[in-house]
């Protein structure tokens, strides 16, 4: 016996996404519908060797249906979550609309399983920030054996993160720098992303940090320790898929570069390549379409008492969205529903 399973937003990136992975992590489905807003309805998304015709969200009654998987913006969100959650259906959020209120868990399954068990105070449970998801994935098992103090991350996030326009701008503004007459003015950036890096990503906020910047800060504090002193500079980058970050630990407890890789290797969700030789690391292109999160470069800093660098990357439509909302359903129906 499998679940009845929602996907809301299926005609977008993350959407998906989600349905493809599903299918390809064989998630025991025994009924599964693809819901989008009405200028996207009847329009045909694959589900394995399936196709789903798109049915209208606004109409949609979320009564006996087990989960809902949402890949939508805040203000739809906002609309149709509590609908769905009001029915007795779980929704599994993707948007930044719940991830902070303290009633309803953020989960990252490697980190903070557990959590799963708060599902019932709402039943909602929010998915964290693309670029937060990988970071605390490296950082858990760091932290159980050294105890972490401070962060430092400098981000390098592709344009899907922001969407199929972003997308599309990149490829045009691209294209357009080696044709005369087809230059394409930025839109969805506030300036040229072809050959370029934007240190700028969501909104300014009054302490000069981005609203990107401050999501990777709270939520690091709320999945792994609040103790955490996390800073973060986030940057937009001409890459179509695939979010970098340079990770700077600070802990409490010496921990050996060494042993710093023993640990990542054997934890959950994560591939260590780290040679120290041309090559020998993982880069954004190399992640596409993969489930893990990659760590290269560790190495010790030894400009402050107890430091570590390193390099992490990961397919940020995957474990930065739709693979973490699957896992995350996965471990619901594991620990909670137990049908599959």
């Amino acid at each position: 016996m499998g679940y009845k399973v929602v996907v809301v937003g299926a005609t977008g990136n993350v959407g998906r996404e989600m349905l493809n992975i599903l299918a390809e992590r064989e998630f025991p489905v025994d009924e599964i519908v693809a819901l989008a807003s009405r200028k996207s309805l009847g329009t045909e998304v694959s589900f394995g060797d399936k196709t789903l015709t798109t049915k209208d969200l606004d109409t949609f009654d979320f009564t006996g249906w087990d989960m809902a998987l949402f890949a939508v913006g805040s203000e739809a969100t906002k609309k149709y979550a509590p609908q769905a959650a009001a029915t007795g259906c779980v929704v599994i959020d993707n948007s930044s609309l719940y991830r902070y209120d303290p009633d309803i868990p953020l989960i990252v399954p490697e980190v903070n399983p557990d959590a799963i068990e708060q599902y019932s105070n709402k039943n909602i449970i929010a998915n964290p920030n693309c670029s937060t998801a990988q970071m605390v994935v490296a950082l858990k098992p760091l932290h159980d054996r050294a105890k972490i103090k401070r962060v430092v991350v400098s981000t390098y996030q592709s344009v899907s993160g922001s969407g199929k326009d972003a997308i599309d701008e990149l490829w045009n503004q691209t294209k357009g720098m080696y044709v005369p007459g087809q230059e394409v003015a930025p839109s969805v950036y506030p300036k040229q992303i072809a050959f370029n890096v934007i240190p700028h990503i969501d909104v300014f906020m009054d302490s000069g940090d981005t609203k990107e910047e401050w999501k990777m800060i709270a939520e690091t504090k709320k999945i792994v320790d609040p103790s955490i002193k996390v800073t973060a500079t986030c940057v937009r980058v001409p890459v179509f898929v695939g979010h970098s970050e340079s990770i700077n630990i600070e802990f409490e407890d010496f921990l050996d570069e060494d042993e710093a890789r023993e640990i990542l290797r054997t934890a959950p969700g994560i591939l260590v390549v780290d040679k120290r030789e041309d090559g020998g690391y993982v880069t954004p292109v190399e992640c596409v379409g993969d489930f893990a999160t990659f760590i290269s470069r560790i190495r010790q800093d030894v400009t402050i008492e107890n430091g570590l660098n390193l390099w992490c990357v990961s397919d940020n439509l995957r474990k930065g969205a739709a693979l973490n909302a699957v896992q995350i359903a996965e471990l619901l129906g594991r620990r909670v529903l137990k049908k599959g």
